[in-house]
């Protein structure tokens, strides 16, 4: 570390998140992390590829089979699809595709102009809870906090005068550590529903769950996630950033003065342009016959062309107004200038990249291993076999889901292996598959934000290492912790509530908590 440390009292906590930046900032860079972490799961999938394991992979009905990476095989095919594997590694063609329109309107000014407007008319105070919502929103646009409010979060606090560092925890809180929570449904709903429902199945086999099971708890639990997220950033987060000098190169920082006249009219221009895409959007998709809705006329759906155009529509709706104001303020004299820009905005992508090759190889690997499946499984078959109280039981649930997200990312690809163990056995104790899927959410989100291993970790870092430039893993896990524990521990008490009150968790109350016998 080269920055300064806070002058803040040296309580516990204090020491143990400047251990935990000291430990964390002194491990590889997340690139070798990766590369390790991948000749680790190679190591330990032979040496249990030979062992035989009673768990049954709920997926196919068969016991699991640790494949042995090491296997000549193997090792063919892993050099074989290297290349396909990193370009079909999806985070990256969302962050590049989607940076390719925002740095256009980045460096045209049109996000510049439109932050010192809006930073005339947000009381300071409430910028934090602002973008957490915003972050907590942004969900049922897929992947788009990510690459778009996280950064803007950064910007939008240096701008504020205050610690850029905070912005962008706070919005990564939102975006990911309230993962779980929204108030608009997205396309998450009915995927983990389809799930839950055929895992009820197996006691009730004429058991239907509703897609909106959890809806009234993800809308109660945003509002939650929003006050928790507010406290942690505004007395905990920021105060220990106090003395973190801001250091990034001075011309990649934004630079805030009033927004000039001939600034404002090009905005508005620009923005005409924006909302004008916005409504013919909206106009193409109201009909029940748009070609932009999924074969069930759902525009939510993950498999409707909406939902999968949301990122080239991201791009389109930044790329088309941000060159509209660069022409119109005169930043852009030529097309060479937008593509200039567009260039400059992959260049700062180029560490991202790096790493994104070096994380999809260890994922893909992780994932044809088995490893994960055998930990997820194992882990509830643990769980199920202490016996414990229902609501401790619960608990144990959220907790062990926090643990297994550590190690397997995707949240659909958790819930396929443990719903089907979670779901049947929390019925027998009278507990509702919607309460089951509800501590799955709860245990999925508090943990996305302090394991490096989630593939927009590294992204993460990146954007940080723009205002201070030592910025390690370390910096970020310790800066994320105190989220993470506060939503796990403040979250799980928040659903226990819910089920104490007997409050319904979705739009339909006969599946609150009904007393299901097998």
């Amino acid at each position: 570390m080269t920055h300064n440390e806070p002058t803040l009292p040296m309580g516990l906590i204090a020491r143990f998140l400047n251990f935990v930046e000291r430990v964390g900032n002194k491990l590889p860079d997340p690139a070798i992390i990766f590369l390790f972490a991948m000749l680790l799961i190679w190591v330990v999938s032979w040496w249990f590829s030979g062992v035989s394991f009673d768990a049954i992979d709920p997926r196919t009905g068969e016991a699991i089979i640790i494949n042995n990476m090491l296997a000549s095989d193997s090792l063919a095919s892993f050099l074989s699809s290297m290349v396909k594997t990193f370009t079909g590694f999806a985070p990256l063609g969302v962050v590049l595709v989607a940076m390719l329109g925002v740095g256009v309107a980045e460096h045209s000014g049109f996000i510049n102009t439109g932050l010192k407007l809006m930073l005339k008319v947000t009381p300071k105070k409430l910028l934090t809870p602002s973008i957490i919502l915003v972050a907590i929103m942004s969900h049922t646009a897929t992947d788009a906090g990510y690459v778009l409010v996280i950064p803007l979060a950064g910007v939008i606090f240096y701008a504020a005068g205050r610690h850029p560092l905070a912005g962008i925890a706070a919005a990564f809180a939102g975006v990911s550590g309230g993962f779980g929570a929204n108030f608009i449904p997205s396309g998450i709903d009915p995927l983990l529903q389809s799930f839950t429902q055929s895992a009820a199945q197996i006691i009730n086999p004429t058991m239907t769950v509703n897609p909106l099971n959890n809806w009234a708890f993800t809308s109660a639990s945003s509002l939650f996630i929003v006050l928790l997220g507010w406290y942690i950033t505004d007395k905990i987060i920021e105060p220990r950033l106090q003395k973190t000098a801001v250091d990034g190169t001075k011309e990649d920082l934004p630079a805030f003065e009033d927004a000039r006249s001939d600034e404002k009219r090009a905005f508005i221009i620009a923005s005409t342009v924006m909302i004008a895409g916005l409504v013919l959007l909206a106009y193409v998709s109201v009909p029940s016959d748009s070609a932009l809705r999924s074969s069930d006329g759902s525009l939510t759906n993950f498999s409707s062309p909406l939902m999968q155009s949301i990122v080239p529509l991201i791009f389109l709706l930044f790329w088309i107004p941000g060159a509209v104001y660069g022409f119109t303020i005169g930043t852009f004299k030529s097309s060479k200038d937008m593509i200039d820009a567009m260039s400059k905005a992959m260049g700062g992508m180029a560490y991202y990249i790096v790493m994104a090759f070096f994380c999809s190889l260890f994922i893909a690997a992780f994932s044809k291993s088995n490893l994960g499946a055998l930990l997820a499984i194992e882990g509830a078959q643990l769980l199920k076999a202490m016996a414990l109280p229902s609501a401790v039981t619960v608990v144990g649930i959220i907790f062990l889901t926090g643990f297994v997200n550590l190690f397997v990312g995707s949240s659909s690809a958790k819930w396929a292996l443990l719903g089907p163990i979670f779901v049947p056995m929390l019925m027998q104790l009278g507990i509702s598959p919607d309460l089951s899927q509800a501590a799955y959410r709860v245990g999925d989100s508090s943990s996305n934000i302090i394991t490096p291993l989630m593939p927009y970790f590294p992204l993460v870092v990146v954007y940080c290492q723009k205002y201070v430039k030592d910025t390690g893993i370390g910096t970020l896990i310790a800066i994320m912790l105190p989220y993470s524990i506060a939503f796990m521990i403040g979250w799980s008490l928040f659903l226990l509530g819910y089920w104490a009150l007997g409050i319904p968790l979705g739009l339909d109350a006969s599946y609150v908590y009904p007393a299901v016998t097998p």
